[in-house]
C-alpha cells in the first residue's frame, strides 16, 4: 500500500510539473486576450478536457506503440529522462519551453486554439505524454492504474481552475512569483529526469554485462 501511495505522489508531482499550468498562464492570457470572458472560460475547459483524453489515450496505447516499433521501456525511460532534464533546465531559468511559445503556431491556429496549440503542445506536451506512457508501464497493479488515471484527472482539473483564474493569479503573485514557481518546478522535473534516466540505463547495462 505504501508503494502504491508513493506511486500516486510521483504521478501527481510529475504531471503537475511537466504540464506546468502556472507557466502556461501568461501565454493563455495572451492568446485569449481579444475574446470575451465566457469564451475564454470555454476555451480553458475544452483545452484541458482534450488534454485529459490525449494523455489517457497515450497511456493506454503506449504498450502497442512499444510492440509495433520494437521499443523497450528502458530505452523510452532514457529518452524521457533526457527530455525532462532539458525541460527542467528551461524552467529553472524561468523560461517557457520553446514548443509552447511559437508565434507562428498561435497565429496559424487562432481560429481554433483549443486543440492546437493550447491542448497540444502547451498543456499536453512531449514531457507529459512521455510521463503517461512510462508511468503506465510502471503501474503493475490495479490500484496503481487507478491512481495514474486519477492523477491525470486531478491535474487536468487543477489546470482548468488555474487557467480559469489566470488573470487573478497573475495579479496576486506577479511575474516574479511565476518565475519563482517555475524555477522550483524545474528542480523537481530535473530530479524526476535523473530517476527516469538511470532506471532505464541500469537494466540495459546489466543486460550488456550479463551477455
Amino acid at each position: 500500500m505504501d508503494t502504491a501511495f508513493s506511486f500516486l505522489f510521483l504521478c501527481l508531482t510529475s504531471f503537475f510539473t511537466l504540464i506546468n499550468p502556472l507557466g502556461t498562464m501568461p501565454v493563455f492570457l495572451a492568446m485569449t486576450s481579444d475574446i470575451p470572458k465566457d469564451e475564454r472560460n470555454k476555451t480553458a475547459k475544452k483545452a484541458t478536457l482534450y488534454s485529459f483524453f490525449i494523455l489517457c489515450g497515450f497511456a493506454f496505447s503506449g504498450q502497442l506503440l512499444f510492440s509495433f516499433f520494437g521499443i523497450s521501456i528502458n530505452s523510452f525511460k532514457i529518452v524521457g529522462g533526457a527530455i525532462f532534464f532539458l525541460m527542467g533546465m528551461d524552467m529553472l531559468q524561468a523560461r517557457l519551453s520553446p514548443s509552447k511559445i511559437k508565434t507562428e503556431e498561435i497565429n496559424s491556429y487562432v481560429s481554433d486554439i483549443t486543440i492546437t496549440p493550447l491542448a497540444i503542445p502547451m498543456i499536453c506536451g512531449p514531457g507529459a505524454i512521455t510521463n503517461a506512457i512510462v508511468l503506465m508501464e510502471e503501474a503493475d497493479t490495479v490500484l496503481k492504474t487507478v491512481f495514474l488515471f486519477s492523477s491525470i484527472l486531478i491535474i487536468s482539473f487543477f489546470t482548468y481552475l488555474i487557467l480559469l483564474s489566470s488573470s487573478k493569479i497573475i495579479k496576486i503573485i506577479g511575474q516574479t512569483g511565476i518565475n519563482v514557481m517555475m524555477r522550483l518546478m524545474g528542480l523537481i522535473v530535473m530530479v524526476i529526469a535523473v530517476e527516469f534516466f538511470f532506471s532505464g540505463l541500469i537494466p540495459i547495462i546489466n543486460q550488456i554485462n550479463f551477455k
